[in-house]
């Protein structure tokens, strides 16, 4: 049975850039069977350009809209409009090269003769102003140090732990299981929500593959409102939405030896993204005026993620492993 292929491309208020988008996905060799362009209520501007752009007579146009901010919101009202057996994840400002579907579902379909293993594929999403290569991409070490580079990437198709929402596709059927995580903080990006879909994935058997063929140009453009993380600018509150979000979702993940090691490495070193007090120390002597706010910013979004985590364990809202196991029919 061959796959369907749903791609959700979630938008605001870049209708230039999701119209360079959608040609890019009219021009796939091997176009999906449709495309949800979601976007917010009062966007018209990027619905009319996503009206404007001709798609193969294969494809469908599906423009679901949402009230709330966020990616989440947006991706979730996606994934409950898409039909294909595939679901696909692309930006905006994402430009997918015209092999990107078929290197998707090919890795897909060489797991079909065989008990399904494979959950998600993703690649490497080229930045105009990033170089460099790097072997190991996309892992989550022992004590919960999470390694991205996935747009650094090189070599061949590898399974990983971690995929980049801007190049991935997942199982419907798993992705309808695990859902988008409406705990996570943050306006926009909601940075890390990955996290929350692949880490789940991984704890039920399910491979992840990242193959850097199957790859996107990625622009890297400014976001609406202050959320700018990985984007040039700092701003302290959107440090501390993806602190609390990435945190939440690794506390999550780690048997609790495993969880008290990272909470010491997130306190005493963490990553120039998010320092701890070593990284922060380092920074400030490197010249980084903004040393002491990111550190502050991150030790804010680690308490807020201590809370939200004893509060989903209270709950029971945190439990995210209700996700078929490898092998099963999905």
């Amino acid at each position: 049975m061959s796959e369907t292929l749903s791609v959700i491309v979630p938008t605001l208020a870049r209708p230039d850039s999701l119209a360079r988008c959608l040609r890019a996905l009219a021009a796939q060799e091997r176009p999906p069977e449709e495309v949800l362009v979601v976007t917010r209520a009062d966007d018209e501007p990027s619905r009319a350009a996503a009206r404007a752009v001709p798609l193969p007579a294969t494809t469908r146009l599906v423009l679901p809209e949402v009230s709330a901010p966020g990616v989440i919101v947006a991706m979730q009202a996606g994934l409950d409009a898409a039909t294909g057996s595939i679901i696909a994840l692309t930006d905006d400002d994402a430009e997918p090269a015209p092999e990107w579907a078929r290197r998707l579902l090919a890795h897909f379909a060489a797991d079909a003769a065989q008990d399904a293993r494979v959950g998600g594929v993703g690649g490497l999403d080229r930045q105009p102003h990033e170089r460099g290569s790097a072997a190991i991409v996309g892992r989550v070490q022992w004590f919960g140090r999470v390694i991205g580079r996935h747009h650094l990437g090189t070599g061949e198709a590898r399974p990983v732990d971690l995929l980049k929402g801007v190049n991935c596709a997942f199982r419907a059927s798993l992705l309808r299981a695990i859902g988008f995580d409406a705990r996570l903080r943050g306006q926009g990006a909601q940075q890390h929500w990955e996290l929350g879909v692949c880490l789940p994935m991984r704890r039920a058997g399910w491979t992840l593959i990242y193959d850097p063929l199957v790859h996107v140009l990625h622009h890297v453009e400014p976001r609406q409102g202050a959320d700018q993380f990985h984007r040039g600018r700092f701003d302290a509150d959107s440090l501390t939405h993806a602190v609390h979000n990435e945190t939440l979702l690794i506390l999550e993940h780690l048997p609790p030896l495993r969880r008290a090691a990272f909470r010491l490495w997130a306190m005493l070193a963490g990553t120039v993204d998010a320092p701890g007090l070593l990284n922060a120390v380092r920074l400030r002597a490197q010249g980084h005026p903004w040393a002491w706010d990111a550190w502050r910013a991150a030790r804010r979004g680690r308490a807020f993620a201590r809370a939200s985590f004893a509060e989903s364990r209270r709950t029971g809202r945190g439990s995210r492993d209700q996700v078929p196991q490898a092998g099963r029919s999905s």
